[in-house]
């Protein structure tokens, strides 16, 4: 249905994208073959997200409500997914991801938690903090998630996430969570294989940039 959803969803002046950009929404969810879901899908909803503010669906001004409203929307829908259907974790066990399946929500939680004094990264390994402030901060509702879903001791069963805890900034652990995206994700062809390309976002080489 997400060509009817897309229309019902977006201004008539957008429709005319609707065939490219309806091609992410449905990668976004899974593999309804392999009852499977990791950070390629996930990927696909960025580039969902991305082509809306291409076409200026969305604008700059929306940037943090897309993150922290229809960005985190997402994470909880296909959180009930992967419980609901028992879906396994898409390629090898945590080499792609942070806890299996997902991995941006901990890059955009890391970066919502730069400016905050009292939280600081050792403090996602402490079970209270994290119950108590799960619902306002979006990385640790991933922690929160990995306790409900994982059981045992957190340094064994999710190892790098309790190497990060020893990071002695937030902006410290943003940088480190970029690097390792563009590393494990963005650069492994396992995931990027399966990238649509078209008008929008184009396989063409982007310009070098020096921020890069």
């Amino acid at each position: 249905e997400a060509q009817s959803l897309l229309k019902e969803a977006l201004p008539e002046k957008f429709h005319s994208f609707i065939p490219e950009i309806r091609a992410y929404i449905i990668e976004s969810f899974g593999n309804s073959t392999r009852i499977d879901y990791g950070s390629g899908h996930e990927m696909a909803f960025l580039m969902f997200l991305c082509c809306l503010f291409k076409i200026e669906a969305f604008l700059a001004e929306d940037q943090t409500a897309v993150v922290l409203k229809v960005f985190n929307s997402y994470i909880d829908l296909v959180r009930r997914l992967q419980i609901t259907y028992r879906m396994e974790p898409a390629g090898s066990h945590g080499v792609w991801s942070l806890d299996d399946f997902q991995f941006v929500p901990f890059i955009f939680g890391s970066s919502q938690l730069m400016d905050n004094e009292r939280i600081r990264p050792k403090s996602f390994i402490n079970e209270d903090v994290v119950l108590a402030c799960a619902k306002d901060y979006m990385f640790l509702g991933c922690i929160k998630y990995i306790l409900e879903v994982k059981k045992g001791v957190f340094a064994e069963h999710s190892n790098q996430l309790w190497n990060i805890s020893g990071v002695p900034t937030w902006s410290k652990v943003n940088q480190g969570l970029i690097k390792m995206y563009k590393a494990e994700v963005l650069a492994k062809f396992p995931v990027v294989q399966h990238i649509l390309f078209g008008d929008l976002l184009s396989i063409e080489e982007a310009p070098k940039s020096n921020n890069l």
